[in-house]
């Protein structure tokens, strides 16, 4: 029973990366889709947004059945509860990746956004992107250490949000209220993206130490 629960735990860890690595790419293609008005890319990002939830689920009901037939007790519980929180995060972060590619779908066939605000998505989509992959190898081998600098990230993704309005909210800015009402969106996709990969971040330090950061 016992090597029956490690094989069903491994799996579920198995999962969660695999939900790492598809937020990852899907934030990178949104980011491409939103700089260069990439439709394809953009739709490829929606279309597969239906993949990451499908992982999500899976990870649910394995985690439920888990729960139901080995009544696991403190380390065993702590990582199945860990697993719940991290893949709903990583579904959310999904979810925001896709909100990215439909406003480059939306604006289609100019780009979302103006030349003036390209470098900070550019910055923004680069710390999501070492988000994902930090969050990747912190399931893949959890790295209580390693988990705990996405709050550094985090803080970088909050300056990048902060230079972002201070653009907007600039008197010489020339695009008029619609350009920048969906810029203040986009920046807060990004900005959640960081914020649920702090989560998860957080996540794993609790599987790893037992404490709550």
């Amino acid at each position: 029973m016992r090597d029956e629960f490690r094989i069903d735990l491994n799996i579920v860890s198995q999962l969660l990366v695999d939900m790492a690595e598809a937020i990852q790419v899907a934030m990178r293609q949104a980011t491409k889709a939103l700089l260069t008005a990439d439709r394809r890319a953009a739709e490829g990002v929606i279309a597969r947004d239906a993949e990451i939830d499908s992982i999500f689920r899976q990870v649910e009901e394995r985690v439920c059945d888990l729960l139901a037939r080995q009544a696991p007790v403190a380390s065993d519980l702590r990582a199945l509860i860990t697993a719940l929180h991290v893949a709903a995060d990583l579904e959310r972060m999904g979810d925001l990746a896709d909100h990215v590619a439909k406003t480059a779908v939306r604006r289609h066939p100019s780009p979302a956004v103006p030349a003036e605000l390209r470098g900070v998505f550019t910055e923004m989509s680069g710390v999501a992107d070492r988000i994902a992959n930090k969050i990747g190898k912190v399931l893949s081998k959890p790295d209580a250490t390693l988990a705990a600098e996405l709050e550094q990230d985090d803080d970088a993704m909050d300056e990048l949000h902060r230079q972002l309005f201070g653009i907007l909210l600039d008197d010489e800015w020339p695009y008029g209220v619609e350009t920048a009402i969906d810029a203040t969106l986009l920046g807060r996709f990004y900005e959640r993206y960081a914020d649920h990969a702090v989560n998860a971040g957080r996540r794993v330090v609790y599987l790893v130490t037992g404490e709550t950061v």
